[in-house]
Parts: C-alpha cells; structure tokens; sequence
C-alpha cells in the first residue's frame, strides 16, 4: 500500500516483478531512490553487484542467441541430407538371394544350355544311354535284267537281234503269233545280222555286222529304200524295220490265220516264197526264251 492510501496492483505496470533488479527504485516518502541510499551506506559494493547481474544478463543472452541458432543449423543440415537421400537412391548390400540369383544368371549364359523341352521321369534318357539309330529305309533291290540265253543254234548277236524283234513287237501289241512270223522272216532275209549294202555306202555308217550285195536291201528285213520302206538311216535301225514289217503284215486281211510262208510271202514279195517256213520250229523257241 502506498503513503497515500491507494493500494498497488499487482498486475500494474509497476510491479516487482516488471522492474529489472538494476532498475532504481524511488522512495515515496522522500523521493530519494533506493539505490541512493545504499550507495551512500555501501557505494563500492553497489557498484560492483550490478556490473556483475549486467554481465550475467548479456551472457545468459548470448547463450540462449547461440542455442537457438544451432538448432536453426541442425534443422537445415538434417532437411538438406534428406532432400539428398530422395536424389541419389542408396544401393542395398547384396544378400545371400542376389548372390545366388547373380550365379544362376552366368550358368544360364553358360555354352551347355539346358534343354528347354520338358522332361518326363520315364522319357529322360540315362546319361549314358546311346542314341537309338534310326531305322533303314528299306529299298526294293530292283530285279536284274533276266539274260536270255541264246537258243536254236544262234550266236549272242544273233539272240540280241531276236531279242530287239520281239520288244518292238510288244510295244505295238502284236500277238505271239506275229512275233514268230518276224523272227522266222528275219531269219531268211538276214540270218539274224544288221545288213549294210556294198551298194550303198551310206548304210555302212551305221551299226551293222554285214555286207551284202543285193541291190539296196538293208537292214534284218532286207528291205529296200527305193521301194519305199523308209531312208537308209531309218531301215539300218532294228527297232524301225520290224515295227515297218509288222505294220505291213497287221494290213492283210485274216494274217493270224495263214500259214507262216504265205503270210511272209505277201509282206515280203520274195523270189523264193516257201522258204520261210523252215524257220518256223527255231522261230518259236527264240520268242519262247524271250518271252520267258
């Protein structure tokens, strides 16, 4: 309470508690301050006691300025090391899994790769279990040309001859029995050799195995080729004068019917007509032999 009468408020402005311990405080009797009168009862002690709660006041401070700037530095350096971690991402350690996976990556890289076809338990092959070899197409050995054997007293070029008779008969679909007529008629005419003529030179440049001298007849028919029969060429080929015979001989009428010498005679107008009937027995046995 105060000398004239008013109480103090304690939440005033002029509280103790406001006021710093340095501050004077004035005497309301006298108007004197308070730190007057201590001075006056003790001056050098005053003086020393408030330099001393100055500098304590200045250094609690600068402590507190301090302090709050180190935090202020902490929290800049931790957000800083943060923003660095979300930038660089970190790398764990490998672990005994990536190490095993890293393994199986180089085997799987490896020249023996495995295969990738499903095994079955009963299908796998033991590892030391021989391929199986594949089975052999097996081919039909072609049968060999039968050899025919000469037969009737005639030689092996003679037996060729026959032989080349009968097949192009066969190729035209003559019946046996114009198959013996030929022979036997060939028989006659050639003795079964290919006839060159001394008449024409020409037949000489073909295959032949004789010469002969009757006008131009060539070939195992005798036949000529001013009559009409074909070139020298044609006629000094086997194949060609039999087929030219058997054609002529398929044009007369009932020729299975007549007798060998008779059907001969009208294909070959001969100067001895029964002759070819002596070949008929030996004839018959050749295209036997041929035939098979």
């Amino acid at each position: 309470m105060r000398d004239d009468g008013t109480l103090d408020d304690p939440n005033g402005p002029g509280r103790p508690a406001d006021r710093l311990d340095d501050a004077p405080s004035i005497d309301q009797t006298d108007g004197t301050p308070f730190t007057d009168r201590a001075t006056a009862s003790a001056p050098r002690n005053a003086g020393t006691l408030r330099t001393r709660l100055r500098g304590s006041v200045n250094r609690r401070t600068k402590l507190v300025v301090a302090t709050g700037a180190a935090c202020c530095l902490g929290l800049v350096g931790v957000s800083q090391v943060g923003f660095g971690a979300t930038d660089r991402p970190t790398r764990p350690a490998p672990t005994a899994e990536i190490a095993e996976r890293a393994a199986l990556d180089a085997a799987s890289r490896s020249l023996a790769r495995p295969s990738t076809a499903p095994a079955t338990p009963s299908a796998s092959p033991s590892p030391t279990a021989k391929p199986k070899p594949k089975p052999k197409a097996t081919v039909k050995p072609r049968p060999k040309p039968r050899r025919i054997v000469p037969v009737a007293g005639l030689n092996r070029v003679q037996m060729d001859n026959a032989t080349k008779i009968v097949r192009a008969g066969k190729e035209m679909g003559v019946p046996r029995r114009g198959l013996v007529i030929a022979v036997a008629t060939a028989m006659q005419e050639s003795t079964l050799l290919n006839y060159a003529s001394g008449v024409l030179p020409e037949s000489q440049s073909y295959p032949h195995q004789a010469i002969g001298w009757d006008h131009d007849s060539v070939g195992l028919f005798q036949q000529r080729p001013s009559s009409g029969w074909g070139t020298v060429e044609e006629l000094m080929d086997p194949e060609y004068a039999t087929k030219a015979f058997l054609s002529a001989l398929e044009e007369i009428p009932g020729w299975e019917d007549l007798p060998l010498s008779v059907a001969a005679q009208a294909v070959q107008i001969s100067a001895f007509p029964d002759a070819y009937a002596q070949h008929e027995w030996s004839a018959g046995t050749v295209v036997a032999e041929i035939l098979g």
